[in-house]
């Protein structure tokens, strides 16, 4: 079973220059394993949605679930029904899963999403599993980084989200 690498468990919140962000997704995932911890794995991912949208704005952040999400096709704006599971501090696109494992399906999604709205990090946490300790975290910054070589390399997403 591989094991996604992103901003927690690669120690990338020590850098300088990633304060603000840092503490988001500190704050983000540290809400995330409390929801967890409180109802484990295997509830809807819905239950789980409203759920970490109570925990973020219990610490005070701002949530907008299920946000729209338009795709512009030659200057004409389609509502094809995609959605961010939640957007916080209209900066970190969040996706939830409940599924075996993030397969590149899932990672492909979320860099979807940050094309489209034009946000520049994302976050997919699985909650089927036994113990959420990881999350898959993906950038926008570079177009040639793939999600594959953000997980081999923390180092990489560092470099991308500081541009």
């Amino acid at each position: 079973m591989r094991r996604n690498k992103g901003i927690w468990d690669a120690g990338l919140h020590k850098e300088r220059g990633m304060g603000e962000l840092n503490k988001l997704t500190e704050q983000l995932i540290g809400a995330a394993i409390e929801v967890h911890r409180h109802l484990g794995p295997g509830l809807l991912e819905s239950t789980y949605e409203a759920c970490l949208k109570y925990e973020l704005e219990q610490r005070g952040l701002t949530v907008h679930p299920q946000k729209a999400l338009p795709v512009v096709y030659k200057d004409v704006q389609l509502e094809q029904g995609y959605r961010i599971d939640l957007l916080v501090e209209n900066r970190i696109v969040v996706e939830l899963k409940v599924v075996e494992e993030i397969t590149a399906v899932h990672e492909a999604q979320i860099l979807t999403y940050l094309k489209l709205s034009g946000h520049k990090i994302g976050l997919i946490f699985n909650f089927n599993v036994k113990l959420l300790k990881t999350v898959f975290a993906a950038s926008s910054c570079h177009e040639t980084t793939s999600p594959q070589s953000l997980r081999e390399s923390p180092r990489l997403l560092w470099e991308a989200l500081r541009n």
